[in-house]
């Protein structure tokens, strides 16, 4: 959980967001829904986002869990979470630490090539703007409509993805790599 390893008796029925927050204390992650429909629990599990509230806890022993808590490093913010604060990203806050672990697993997923719905060209890298950030963002939702300040942060931290979108040979790059491996 955040870099750090846990060892818990849990039952067998819990959530995962049920024993992040009441048995870890890792109040971050919002209940919101309590059905997966709102993202306001969304965390990293193994590196892609999850909706805890539907995610049986028992049932990711041994996984890498990175809640909002964990996305700061050394007590500095991450460039996303600065990005929020910059942007005006969050208005009553309840939803942000889901939209942060959500944005910072679809920075992820663009870099990586990941092709959304609304991707034009899907044998090139993904250009995130404001259309495929808000489709690819889509399953977080804030009641307060901070969806401006939310599109404008994550633009602004996808800079270095976007000049990788523009480079026709990074596909071809990308494949060649992952051939050697």
């Amino acid at each position: 959980m955040n870099g750090t390893e846990h060892r818990l008796r849990v039952d067998t029925r819990s959530s995962l967001l049920d024993v992040l927050r009441e048995t870890l204390g890792l109040t971050g992650s919002k209940k919101g829904c309590d059905h997966g429909q709102c993202g306001a629990c969304t965390v990293l599990l193994d590196g892609s986002r999850a909706n805890a509230c539907l995610a049986l806890a028992v049932a990711h022993d041994g996984a890498e869990i990175v809640t909002v808590e964990g996305l700061a490093r050394d007590g500095r913010l991450s460039e996303l979470q600065e990005a929020f604060v910059e942007n005006d990203a969050f208005q009553c806050g309840y939803c942000t630490p889901g939209q942060l672990c959500s944005a910072t697993a679809m920075l992820d997923e663009a870099r990586r090539g990941w092709p959304s719905a609304v991707t034009a060209d899907v044998a090139r890298d993904p250009f995130l703007d404001d259309d495929e950030i808000r489709e690819r963002m889509s399953g977080n939702l804030c009641r307060c409509g901070a969806y401006v300040g939310i599109v404008a942060a994550v633009r602004d931290v996808a800079g270095e993805t976007n000049r990788a979108a523009r480079d026709p040979g990074a596909v071809a790059e990308r494949i060649r790599e992952a051939s050697r491996t």
